[in-house]
């Protein structure tokens, strides 16, 4: 008996086995189960769960697609590059997927035809296109200013690099990777994410002319704070508003709140600035607008004490339908 036939009654027996398992199982060394374990993860036969040295791998009871293999091979060149760019998917045992690889699973879960689904979704994409200024980024300046509910707006502009969601297909890829980057505390995301936006934050504080920046405090405790790891990320060499997130006993995070009162009067109360230098422009950067409190009030609470003359809000995501609807990052 081969030890790939000897691997697969082990894990019709057991369903779930390690590599050192399955060594001891096999007697074969680790490098033959590890041989073995790739041509059955090409073959689609096994599939892998976590990271190293937490792996495991698990026998495919069926396949993970409905969809017939070789539909994939009827998108174009353009398409799957396409897909390549904008579409990314963490799976619901925590696998992040990319590409067409990840429609395709998308599009299983909702027994969706891939191709006709394609289409549809770089037609949608292309409707959004118009939104982006020449840079690449969303301008949600005007829209924050016609949100009701302000007293004034303090902010001179406010961008946004991507929409956090588009219509029908969920979050964008930006989205997807600041979402569970954040909710996970997971530096693997986050480093994948600082690859995509790093430049781009970069460029924009150059284009801006910005001689100073902010970053925004979180505001509940976490290990792993994602404000915190773009901060050390991007080291751009200029000097630093001191913001901080002060709160009563219990943090109220401005997603836990609905309106956008409350949000206003949250952002007012528990933020401070603090410094005595006058910047020309300062770039506050923050994760996700929601409602846009958040950036508006701060901006009101530096200007008030004239740390700087001009104030640009610049976050990864934005909302597409105002300022009201990101409730979960």
């Amino acid at each position: 008996m081969t030890v790939e036939q000897k691997i697969l009654d082990f894990f019709n027996e057991i369903n779930e086995l390690t590599v050192k398992e399955l060594v001891e199982k096999t007697g074969a060394s680790k490098q033959m189960v590890h041989l073995v374990l790739n041509r059955l993860l090409q073959a689609d036969i096994v599939q892998k769960m976590g990271r190293t040295p937490k792996t495991i791998y698990r026998i495919k009871t069926g396949k993970t697609s409905n969809v017939s293999e070789t539909e994939s091979l009827y998108l174009s060149d353009p398409e799957n590059e396409f897909l390549e760019k904008n579409f990314v998917l963490v799976t619901d045992t925590g696998d992040l997927l990319k590409g067409s690889v990840a429609f395709e699973h998308w599009c299983t879960q909702r027994k969706l035809p891939v191709q006709k689904t394609v289409h549809e979704f770089v037609s949608t994409k292309k409707k959004y296109s118009g939104y982006y200024d020449k840079h690449g980024v969303v301008n949600g300046t005007d829209k924050l200013k016609s949100t009701k509910g302000y007293d004034q707006i303090h902010l001179d502009e406010l961008f946004y690099l991507d929409f956090y969601a588009i219509e029908r297909f969920g979050k964008t890829p930006l989205g997807t990777l600041l979402h569970y980057a954040k909710q996970g505390q997971n530096k693997f995301l986050m480093r994948i994410m600082m690859d995509e936006i790093k430049n781009r934050i970069h460029d924009f504080i150059k284009t801006h002319k910005a001689d100073a920046i902010g970053f925004v405090p979180p505001t509940i405790k976490r290990e792993v704070q994602i404000m915190k790891f773009i901060q050390n990320s991007l080291q751009v060499g200029l000097p630093v508003v001191d913001i901080k997130k002060i709160s009563g006993l219990i943090p109220v995070p401005q997603k836990s709140l609905s309106k956008l009162e409350e949000r206003i009067n949250n952002a007012e109360n528990t933020f401070a600035v603090s410094g005595n230098h006058q910047y020309k422009h300062v770039v506050l950067i923050d994760d996700a607008v929601g409602s846009g409190s958040t950036l508006n009030q701060i901006a009101g609470k530096m200007k008030s004490k004239k740390l700087a003359k001009k104030i640009t809000g610049l976050a990864i995501v934005g909302s597409f339908k105002g300022f009201d609807v990101i409730t979960d990052v």
